[in-house]
């Protein structure tokens, strides 16, 4: 009877060191914030960033994700867009020491650690876009270790290829711009004849 209270008392006390060393539970998809006991996020500017083989997306096309910085254990990393908490698009295989999370209903919304081993600048994950956003976001909390972690690391919004917004040809001020300048130009041409 001593040995079963002892071993309850054991697991109850070595479980909330070990955190998720299997991935991140589906429960913390839109804090992003790990439930790992007594632990806080690391305060200041993270020493990682999230760099994308492109600054625009089409629907269906990858996209290459790295997060770069030191070597890290654990990793929950979605793309978002604007303030919604929704995981977006899907992940395409994950790379080793990595799996999917299902997070807001999708199967491939997200990805995780699957083990604690640690993952490199060399780890490169594949995002397909969506059909729906015009822009999106990536954000990742990447852990060094159970112990530190930083949430909220992001990386520069990306928007559609060929999307309609501030500055493209579409804005009507922007569209008429060109036709001044042409118009400029040949008065000044023609004044000065």
């Amino acid at each position: 009877m001593n040995a079963v209270f002892f071993g309850v008392f054991l697991l109850q006390a070595v479980t909330p060191v070990l955190g998720f060393a299997t991935g991140a539970p589906a429960s913390v998809c839109g804090s992003m914030k790990p439930e790992h006991s007594r632990v806080q996020p690391q305060p200041g500017q993270p020493p990682y960033t999230i760099e994308t083989s492109n600054s625009t997306f089409q629907t269906g096309q990858p996209l290459t994700v790295i997060i770069k910085g030191p070597d890290y254990g654990g990793v929950l990393l979605e793309a978002r867009s604007g303030s919604r908490t929704n995981a977006l698009g899907s992940w395409e295989s994950p790379p080793a020491n990595t799996k999917y999370l299902q997070c807001s209903g999708n199967n491939q919304g997200a990805i995780t650690h699957s083990n604690a081993n640690m993952k490199s600048n060399l780890t490169v994950y594949t995002w397909i876009p969506p059909e729906t956003s015009n822009s999106i976001y990536f954000v990742a909390t990447v852990a060094k270790d159970r112990s530190v972690y930083w949430l909220n690391v992001k990386s520069a919004t990306l928007t559609r290829d060929g999307a309609v917004g501030a500055g493209s040809a579409a804005d009507p001020k922007m569209a008429t711009a060109p036709v001044l300048l042409v118009l400029t130009m040949l008065a000044s041409t023609l004044f000065q004849s």
